[in-house]
């Protein structure tokens, strides 16, 4: 691998030096119990070198279960480092989203502790003290460009919550990257300060910067310098396809409506969009779509949105991860510096997500659901109301304080035993992390549905027409037309729902494999 630059070019505070040891020799300062901080969010700017090592000291010595430690991580890291703990049996808790097959595993059989919560919220919560007892992290493990002279952290391609794990914790590793080009000068960094004396975010354009490009950090809290060659583990997309084709379609003829309408600039206003592929494919649409002088204020910055700065059409975007694909995202920003760096601001999470620049700068947010219900109700976390997923992330932060919060998913998603698939847009979501309050705009691939304005009823007659797979579109209009029934008989159908059928289509799953129903009645089996 190519190297860009030396370990001593990088360390410019030359008294760390004396600090610099192999990630092996760093296993001898972890101990079970305790609490880890990493950098990183999404599989971006996280430790590579020392967690792997720790887990081959793991591996090696038989200590799988006997070696657990807490993490608290912006947000999901590398499968080759977090999933791996999980695999090997080193995680007790973890906060407050994570990717992997072995940690979710671990996390639904009730091995790992894990807490969800909005990501604006973790990163002040974290440091306000609030996640371990003493308020405080043991250790935390974070990867850097380089190290100023003054001791000034430049990280690489995210900066998740390391200022907040600088307030809080108690010692502190280094790994600096040589195996890919200096992300210095990149960040925009604020260490926020506590209430009574916090101060507002004073953002006006998503390009502003209103910090630094370090974090501060005190020296005497290193205790290792580890030199690390490994490159960001990036998350892979799927190719756009006719369903995500056609919703960032949709979406598409929905701005230029509004720019019509007078309620969108010509420009739109900031985008926000979240990770997957549709997320990553709606940003591939406005690339080649009719709009220009486009900004982004967002949490992460996929693929995509490399398209968006080659199209000539993004003028600046903020975010707090470099969230690319390892084979060719990476690959393509890093052999085009010049081009791709200078539109790109890189904030904390706390500053990304938070709620007051987003609503001052009126972002427009774009995420994608598990599920959605009639009135609106989406599900982005447990399938079938308690299987984690991966965890609410910073969805809730732009859906709750956006210009437009809208919310895009196919409408049916594959299943082994249905040829249809098994529908996402359902009569009661079986968990709720988006109220009806916060929804604008629902889109699956069979149309868009414009909820502004409308009452429970209307917008549930609205979103079976418009979003509901054609196969279950007759499915959910009975039902709706039977809670209706029932409930205005009795005087209470503000929003009718019938709470002994709401989630027979999802019991009809769990019993036959199909989400289509006969139909309502409840004094017959599920299928006959």
């Amino acid at each position: 691998m190519s190297n860009y630059g030396t370990l001593e070019s990088r360390v410019r505070r030359k008294s760390l030096l004396s600090k610099v040891m192999k990630a092996e020799e760093t296993v001898q300062f972890f101990k079970p119990g305790m609490n880890l901080g990493w950098s990183g969010f999404t599989p971006a700017g996280y430790p590579k070198a020392v967690p792997m090592a720790l887990a081959d000291h793991v591996e090696k010595n038989k200590l799988q279960g006997k070696m657990k430690f807490n993490l608290f991580i912006g947000a999901s890291v590398g499968a080759e480092t977090e999933d791996r703990w999980a695999a090997l049996d080193m995680i007790d808790r973890r906060w407050p989203y994570q990717t992997g097959k072995n940690i979710a595993k671990g996390i639904n059989e009730g091995r790992i502790r894990m807490g969800d919560k909005h990501l604006s919220l973790f990163a002040q919560d974290l440091g306000y003290g609030f996640y371990t007892e003493n308020g405080r992290i043991d250790l935390a493990i974070i990867e850097v460009s380089a190290i100023s002279e003054d001791c000034g952290l430049a990280l690489t391609s995210a900066c998740g919550v390391v200022p907040e794990l600088m307030m809080v914790a108690d010692r502190i590793i280094i790994e600096v990257n040589t195996g890919q080009p200096s992300f210095e000068g990149m960040h925009d960094i604020v260490m926020a300060q506590n209430p009574p004396n916090r101060q507002p975010f004073l953002i006006s354009r998503a390009d502003d910067r209103i910090g630094t490009p370090y974090v501060p950090c005190d020296p005497d809290k290193i205790i290792a310098i580890v030199e690390s060659k490994h490159r960001d583990n990036g998350r892979a997309f799927s190719d756009m396809d006719e369903t995500s084709e056609a919703i960032a379609g949709h979406i598409l003829n929905f701005f230029s409506d509004e720019v019509k309408a007078g309620r969108l600039p010509e420009n739109l206003l900031p985008l926000q969009s979240g990770v997957g592929s549709i997320a990553n494919a709606v940003v591939g649409g406005l690339a080649k779509g009719p709009f220009y002088n486009l900004s982004v204020f967002t949490e992460v910055l996929q693929d995509t949105m490399l398209d968006l700065i080659d199209s000539g059409k993004l003028n600046a975007a903020s975010s707090c991860s470099l969230s690319l694909s390892k084979d060719s995202g990476f690959p393509r920003f890093f052999d085009n510096w010049d081009k791709y760096a200078d539109k790109i601001v890189l904030r904390p999470l706390s500053i990304s997500n938070a709620p007051e620049p987003i609503r001052r700068l009126g972002v427009i947010a774009m995420n994608t659901p598990v599920e959605f219900d009639i009135y609106a109700h989406a599900n982005s976390t447990l399938v079938g109301g308690t299987r984690m997923i991966n965890g609410l992330g910073g969805s809730g932060d732009f859906l709750r304080n956006g210009y437009l919060k809208i919310m895009h998913s196919p409408s049916t998603r594959p299943s082994k035993n249905d040829p249809t698939g098994i529908t996402c847009v359902v009569p009661k979501a079986p968990h709720i992390d988006h109220t009806e309050h916060d929804l604008d705009v629902l889109v699956t691939e069979q149309g868009l549905a414009d909820l502004r304005g409308l009452a429970p009823k209307e917008r549930a007659q609205v979103i079976i027409d418009k979003c509901a797979h054609p196969d279950y579109k007759p499915i959910l209009q009975d039902y709706l037309d039977r809670a209706k029934k029932e409930c205005l008989a009795k005087g209470i159908g503000h929003e009718p729902q019938l709470f002994d059928r709401c989630f027979k289509m999802q019991h009809n799953l769990a019993v036959n494999g199909t989400m289509k129903i006969k139909n309502w009645d409840i004094k017959i089996d599920l299928c006959e």
